[in-house]
């Protein structure tokens, strides 16, 4: 799961910007009104051929905006330079916000051959502005006497933080140091994106095909109905397949009897982007490093992790090695005693790490009676999407209206108007529930557009995705989540309760957090999903309407903490990977890496028990390769114990649904998070720091 940001690239100047023509403007939705309900994307209409042109277009209009801010002759004050610089961009925000959820979501060879000529000149673009001395100046003219401008709180707040964002991003650096910066982030941008396409590659390559109908002793109707579904859109219809998607390969680890075939599957997915063909991405692992480590030493630190963290909630790499270091020792000792269990029932097999799926299974069933299977006909997606909507609305008021009449990109996607307790539109809600191979894999809330002010005073609704790659629907049945599907779907959703939620006047921190902070408002509501009062609020068999009876209720609950070890051994494993990674001092040492000797070598440092891997192997550690998380994989526990003792806090009230709780959550920790550094917002709520307690509780680590 992980929450993807929408690149949005603000304005500068581009030399030889190339003027786009009349014929790029005709019949191009981005360059007018969508005509649509709430201004959504009128994804009936675009084209790959738009994109383009808009991109353009976009850089160039917010060349003329950049321009007339530096050559504004008044002095500079915050609506001449702050206020104007903060709403510019509109267009290029316009098509940046379908553009790259498109790469996401509905990738294609066209898509990706335009990404990889944009990718450079979007990277130009940024750094120009942020390396424009004429609008750096006028920055630090405000900031320098922001205390006698007479601005309020968030005015000031506003300055500093785009005056901060200008020095980490060249502003403060010698021209020869800038230079450096713009090769760097070009050569960067078009890494990730490559390490991204050839993991895309790698999954839409690899099938299981099953033509041995034996093969598929141990797996549930479910999956063999799925696997011939596939087969059957692959044209080889009458045998199975499976695919490295997760609604097809986890079933397949946990329940296929076949131990050689699950080590198929495993190694398959386990060793994406390592297999030395033209999508192997450890050269460009490299270069990452010694790209990312060079920029950091432009700017005076040591190493990236200290550059990244420096603006987090954890402001240095001791503090996050510390913090991860104490969570493994728990979990691993755990796991250790998880493996010792399981190694009873598979005798006189020795289990490795293809078969801990499988074993944890059947343990499951053996401990608690618990097969996941009795539970999914109660878990329908249609179920488990009312039920948080209900959520949302006993905490918040919240309503969610279905529409008919707004444009998708994909027939099956789900739009929903979401109105606020007292009737305001708070925006537009789309699902895209199932996997294809356009489709990255994974869980993601991204936006079409974020909800803000434009430089008119309008405010704009937020238009809101999220992105699911759940087990589609077999057979007679409709599609049934397992219950790590149903806390996917109800993380996600968290994700845009805090997108719709956010208010401020202002871009640069209207809902903006620091990235150790962007979890928690997700993984609290893990929690409602799985509370007994609330599982009887959306858990209903789809067959008979029947509520899940608490009997089940009851295996949900008892095994909570069952298999913790391993999940949390294998999370803060890639999380001390991470940070190795980008701990690294030493160019020379970057250059002669062998990128899985390093990832072995770093493993076996902490001990990690040879049956467990790090969650995502290096080659296919999208999160920090592709996906933003570079030194902050740590940031999904770090946002798990505000979580955990925020959701406590709900609990200990006596109503899981306490409105004074869920007034104040809302107003400090979703609504005006951005309005004070993140600690500060979350002691607005809670009225104290976080305590670690409630973590190591729910994780079973103490």
């Amino acid at each position: 799961m992980k929450f993807k940001n929408i690149l949005i690239i603000t304005a500068m100047s581009i030399i030889g910007l190339t003027s786009c023509n009349s014929n790029d403007y005709k019949d191009n939705p981005f360059f007018s009104d969508y005509g649509t309900y709430l201004e959504a994307p009128a994804f009936d209409k675009i084209k790959i051929e738009h994109y383009k042109p808009a991109f353009i277009e976009g850089m160039k209009q917010q060349q003329a905006e950049v321009a007339a801010i530096c050559d504004n002759p008044a002095t500079p004050d915050f609506n001449n330079t702050i206020w104007a610089y903060d709403k510019s961009g509109e267009l290029l925000s316009k098509v940046s916000g379908v553009f790259f959820n498109m790469m996401e979501c509905m990738s294609n060879d066209q898509m990706l051959e335009l990404a990889e000529e944009l990718y450079p000149m979007l990277s130009k673009h940024s750094d120009s502005i942020m390396m424009n001395p004429k609008l750096y100046g006028r920055i630090d003219y405000v900031y320098q006497h922001r205390n006698e401008m007479g601005l309020d709180d968030q005015q000031i707040r506003v300055v500093e933080k785009y005056h901060q964002d200008f020095l980490r991003h060249g502003a403060g650096l010698s021209a020869t140091g800038q230079a450096k910066l713009s090769v760097i982030n070009e050569r960067l941008s078009t890494l990730s994106l490559q390490f991204g396409n050839n993991l895309l590659k790698e999954n839409s390559n690899y099938k299981l095909v099953i033509d041995n109908k034996a093969e598929l002793a141990g797996l549930p109707q479910s999956s063999i109905d799925a696997a011939a579904e596939q087969a059957k859109k692959d044209g080889i219809e009458g045998k199975w397949v499976f695919t490295l998607s997760k609604p097809s390969l986890i079933p397949f680890l946990t329940y296929a009897d076949d131990a050689t075939l699950r080590k198929q599957m495993y190694e398959a997915y386990y060793n994406r982007g390592d297999n030395n063909n033209e999508y192997d991405n450890k050269a460009i692992i490299k270069e990452m490093l010694t790209l990312r480590l060079q920029k950091a030493n432009l700017f005076g630190y040591d190493n990236y992790a200290n550059y990244v963290l420096d603006v987090n909630m954890a402001k240095d790499d001791k503090t996050v090695d510390k913090f991860l270091s104490d969570i493994f020792k728990a979990a691993n000792k755990l796991a250790k005693k998880e493996l010792a269990e399981m190694q009873k029932i598979s005798k006189p097999n020795k289990i490795e790490r293809s078969d801990w799926w499988y074993y944890a299974e059947q343990l499951r069933k053996a401990k608690y009676d618990f097969d996941e299977n009795y539970i999914r006909p109660y878990l329908s997606v249609g179920n488990v999407r009312n039920g948080m909507f209900m959520a949302a609305n006993k905490l918040y008021g919240v309503t969610f209206e279905q529409r008919a009449d707004i444009p998708v990109y994909f027939e099956g996607v789900e739009t929903y108007e979401v109105k606020d307790f007292d009737g305001t539109i708070l925006g537009l809600l789309y699902l895209d529930f199932y996997p294809r191979e356009s489709k990255s894999g994974g869980a993601w809330c991204t936006s079409f557009r974020e909800g803000g002010y434009d430089i008119n005073g309008v405010w704009h609704p937020a238009l809101i995705q999220l992105v699911m790659n759940f087990t589609p629907a077999s057979g007679d049945a409709p599609a049934l989540l397992t219950w790590d599907e149903t806390e996917t779907m109800w993380h996600e959703f968290g994700h845009s309760l805090h997108a719709f939620f956010s208010k401020g006047k202002y871009s640069r921190t209207c809902g903006n957090v620091p990235h150790d902070y962007v979890e928690m408002p997700s993984q609290i509501m893990e929690n409602w999903a799985g509370e007994p009062e609330v599982i009887r609020m959306y858990a209903k068999h789809y067959k008979t309407g029947e509520v899940m009876p608490d009997s089940l209720i009851a295996k949900i609950e008892n095994s909570a903490l069952f298999n913790q070890g391993f999940m949390t051994t294998e999370l803060i494993a890639a999380s001390i990977l991470d940070m190795k990674y980008h701990e690294l001092t030493d160019l020379d040492e970057i250059d002669n890496m062998d990128v899985d000797q390093f990832e072995k070598q770093q493993m076996n440092a902490i001990g990690l028990i040879p049956e467990i891997q790090p969650r995502y192997r290096s080659t296919n550690f999208s999160h920090i390769f592709n996906g933003g998380y570079s030194a902050g994989y740590y940031a999904y526990t770090w946002a798990e114990v505000l979580d955990k003792d925020a959701f406590n806090y709900f609990k200990t009230s006596g109503d899981l649904f306490n409105p004074e709780l869920a007034k104040s959550f809302r107003i400090n920790c979703l609504q005006e998070c951005g309005n004070d550094e993140g600690m500060v917002q979350y002691k607005k709520f809670r009225g104290q720091e976080p305590s670690i307690e409630p973590y190591l509780e729910a994780r079973g680590l103490k």
